[in-house]
């Protein structure tokens, strides 16, 4: 059985991010043929069978490098029309998760199975909180051959599934592939609004990824694009291409994702984008990771597990090469946090603790949960790091979000050409000559408001006479400094109080130098009651 996440669709994110959004600005918070050959030799696809009429590029036609650009411009011309799920039953709209989870694919069904370059492609049911459609086609010789639907690609369990017209069949589909060896096993994912999901050997999902982002935390209300259609080539060189287009009421986009799976698999991204609307809020990069509590942030957690949470922070390389570590935390309202830049280099939502004794959890298994490490393609100019933290009472909520923010809107009827490079891994592969945190703890003073924190740094640069932790806090008062080195565990312990006075939050900055030279990276944290 593949991990699931479960509680990562866009619905079940609008509702806590809506119910956040509106705590927080109250408190004035800132911020086919199943495994049979069919027409034109592709496994799993047909032609001249196409059903229905309505695809957004007819069955047979030619397929080249800008197909998917004029598709979006023509899109992008007309009114949005969205897909809707009127011709799903009720009662596979409303399936609950668990019952959706159940519906398997079917052995031998999968697109390519059984041949040598490893990959397969199981298209997924729709239902529960995955009720619109979205097409997908194969890419051969050139031409555009649509997958079929085909009830009998599922086991449904106990679930009634409908025969669906083709171009309505699927909500998406799971990419199998050899990672690092053996047969084909869970690599990729592609459902639900424009989301998608990678991992490398030995990995679980976690960490999802956003196509695009618009209007995340905006009093306007957060926009949703979708996926509405995917053209899939048949894998080359060890890597397999993606292309899709993304819609919604204020753009339109066509992207190409180049996956390569193993030990760090990547996803090389490529889009184009053009705006029906002008966008002051549009989010490049983004990505989202549930957070429930941790070291320093047990708030309200009456748990016999030592943590639980996707992602430990966020990590940023900026584009004056100052490297960043922001713990992240389950607030009691809603934050947002903005780093500004020019041309950054790279941030991620990191998991940086490995150990099962970090977590105590023999189900989630969170030390086994990808880190996702974004570089940019170009130069992304003026903008921020945009990082929202959402008040969440449930691990299954992908609370955290971190995206990349441009200072300047995009206006109707304009196009923009953007790339980037993640990398989902084990261990960043940004990783400076500095020494990095590996553990931030949080827990009462010694008098009256004031906050313990202890953060820990590793690294090899750090025992010698002369170092010095220079630390900041805006507001409040910093009291009680005190360092701990451990030579024989490679780390060094700051242990420090904060006295936040009246102030409902405090910014903190830590880094380790010895004179003028940058020792560490930069311990970053926002501390609210």
């Amino acid at each position: 059985m593949d991990p699931v996440i479960p509680g990562s669709g866009d619905h079940s994110r609008r509702a806590v991010l809506t119910g956040a959004l509106r705590a927080g600005l109250a408190a004035g918070a800132v911020l086919a043929l199943p495994g049979a050959a069919a027409a034109g030799g592709a496994q799993g696809a047909g032609q001249g069978a196409a059903q229905g009429t309505d695809w957004l590029l007819p069955p047979g036609a030619a397929f080249g490098p800008e197909t998917l650009r004029d598709l979006a411009r023509q899109m992008a011309k007309a009114a949005y029309a969205a897909p809707g799920a009127d011709d799903l039953a009720g009662d596979l709209r409303s399936l609950p998760r668990d019952r959706y989870e159940a519906i398997r694919t079917a052995p031998g069904t999968a697109i390519w199975d059984g041949e040598a370059h490893g990959f397969a492609i199981e298209p997924l049911a729709r239902g529960s909180i995955f009720s619109a459609p979205v097409e997908l086609s194969l890419i051969v010789d050139g031409r555009i051959h649509p997958v079929l639907g085909d009830r009998a690609r599922f086991e449904p369990g106990e679930v009634a599934l409908p025969d669906l017209p083709s171009p309505r069949a699927y909500s998406g589909f799971r990419v199998r592939a050899r990672l690092g060896g053996g047969s084909p096993s869970a690599f990729a994912v592609f459902q639900g609004a424009s989301f998608f999901r990678l991992l490398a050997r030995g990995q679980r999902f976690g960490v999802t990824a956003r196509s695009l982002t618009l209007r995340p935390a905006d009093a306007r209300g957060e926009e949703f694009p979708r996926f509405r259609a995917f053209y899939i080539e048949a894998p080359r060189g060890g890597a397999l291409s993606l292309h899709a287009i993304v819609d919604s009421e204020s753009c339109v986009a066509a992207l190409t994702y180049r996956l390569t799976p193993g030990d760090l698999s990547t996803a090389e991204v490529e889009g184009f984008l053009v705006p029906r609307k002008a966008l002051d809020h549009l989010g490049l990069g983004g990505m989202q990771a549930a957070y429930l509590f941790g070291g320093h942030d047990r708030r309200g957690s009456d748990d016999a597990r030592a943590a639980a949470y996707a992602a430990s922070g966020l990590q940023i390389r900026n584009g004056g090469g100052e490297a960043i570590w922001r713990p992240v935390h389950n607030p009691e309202s809603l934050q947002i946090s903005s780093f500004l830049d020019r041309g950054p280099k790279g941030f991620g939502l990191m998991q940086r603790e490995r150990a099962y004794a970090d977590f105590e959890d023999d189900v989630q298994r969170w030390e086994e949960r990808p880190s996702l490490w974004l570089e940019p393609r170009g130069d992304w100019g003026e903008g921020a790091v945009t990082l929202l933290e959402i008040p969440s009472d449930s691990e299954f909520n992908e609370n955290v979000l971190a995206y990349w923010r441009a200072k300047g809107p995009l206006p109707a009827g304009t196009e923009q050409e953007f790339g980037y490079r993640q990398s989902w891994c084990w261990e960043s592969p940004e990783r400076p000559p500095l020494a990095r945190v590996c553990g931030t703890r949080s827990g009462k003073g010694g008098a009256g408001a004031q906050r313990l924190f202890l953060v820990d740094f590793s690294g090899d640069d750090l025992f010698d006479e002369g170092l010095e932790a220079e630390l900041s806090a805006s507001p409040g008062r910093i009291v009680a400094r005190t360092l701990y080195p451990y030579p024989e565990r490679r780390t060094l312990r700051v242990s420090f109080e904060l006295d936040p006075g009246s102030a409902k939050a405090c910014e903190l900055r830590l880094i380790l130098k010895r004179g003028e030279r940058v020792l560490s990276e930069t311990w970053l944290y926002r501390w609210t009651p």
